[in-house]
């Protein structure tokens, strides 16, 4: 009888890593390396604008004053004659500023509240989580915006009035997720054997913690930039000759009858990076789960 030989013995490759390398082109992972692609192209329009965008934000082609998109301009000119994408690209920094700031602030304060309401508990818990809930009472954008009134328009202002309106949804989710964590055997176990509380926290605890926090800024992203450009829109952003994506709709709203293409596309931009920013921190979260991966 001839001898059966497994290739599988042969090869000897690990399944697990068959498993990662293999690229489903579904549907839902179409959209999914879209949005990645999409990110990613933002993100380097706001570090090498120059390399991208055909001409300098500030330069005005009085003869083509509102032309409609062609070739050479892919999105027309507005009332100066300067090149729509060109603005588009040059104001994708500021835009990614306030809302990565935005974000990272808004996460640090916000889960450091929630973390030590939800660690010590008892008073401070009380008084911590009183005083979020009183600004979590208070709509997001009605929030940054009273915020950004106050202190004038500046790209600092808005950034602060961004991280106001974000420490309270941090701070609730991450006391939560506190709460659930402190509760843990492993944890039980470390205080059994008379580990410090402090030294609990920062090395069994705060390891568990991040994965939360990360998906949540991610998602997060999207809102923040959504809120620092309606600031912007409403006149309370950064006053510049390089405008964001805010302004830009503000400048081309009173052209909307005979140059749409003024404030369309930089409303596309924000359109197109939020909802890719969303379908990425979708993703994070379904794998983050543990309860999702469970039942997979």
């Amino acid at each position: 009888m001839k001898e059966i030989v497994n290739v599988e013995t042969i090869v000897r490759v690990p399944k697990w890593t068959v498993k990662k390398w293999k690229i489903n082109f579904t549907l839902g992972n179409l959209f999914l390396y879209l949005s990645i692609f999409i990110v990613l192209f933002f993100i380097a329009c706001a570090l090498f604008p120059k390399w991208i965008a055909p001409f300098s934000p500030t330069y005005m082609n009085t003869e083509l004053i509102l032309s409609k998109p062609s070739v050479k301009h892919l999105f027309g000119t507005d009332y100066f004659g300067r090149d729509v994408f060109s603005l588009v690209i040059y104001g994708s920094r500021d835009s990614l500023i306030i809302g990565v700031t935005s974000v990272l602030i808004g996460g640090i304060l916000g889960g450091s509240i929630g973390a030590l309401a939800g660690y010590i508990g008892g008073i401070v818990d009380l008084v911590l989580m009183r005083v979020i809930d009183i600004l979590m009472t208070i709509p997001g954008i009605l929030l940054a915006l009273a915020i950004a009134a106050a202190l004038g328009p500046s790209l600092l202002n808005i950034v602060l009035a961004v991280v106001a309106s974000a420490i309270p949804g941090y701070a609730r989710v991450m006391r939560g997720q506190m709460m659930s964590i402190k509760k843990r055997k492993f944890v039980d176990a470390s205080r059994s054997i008379g580990t410090s509380s402090w030294k609990i926290f920062f090395w069994h605890i705060l390891p568990n913690f991040w994965s939360p926090l990360f998906v949540m800024g991610t998602i997060g992203l999207g809102t923040s930039i959504l809120i620092g450009s309606g600031l912007s829109f409403l006149g309370l952003g950064t006053i510049k000759e390089i405008p964001d994506w805010g302004a830009l709709l503000s400048q081309g709203r009173g052209y909307l009858t005979v140059a749409w293409w003024i404030s369309s596309f930089p409303g596309l931009a924000i359109t197109l990076f939020v909802l890719s920013i969303n379908i990425i921190g979708d993703k994070l979260r379904d794998t983050f789960d543990p309860k999702a991966n469970k039942v997979r």
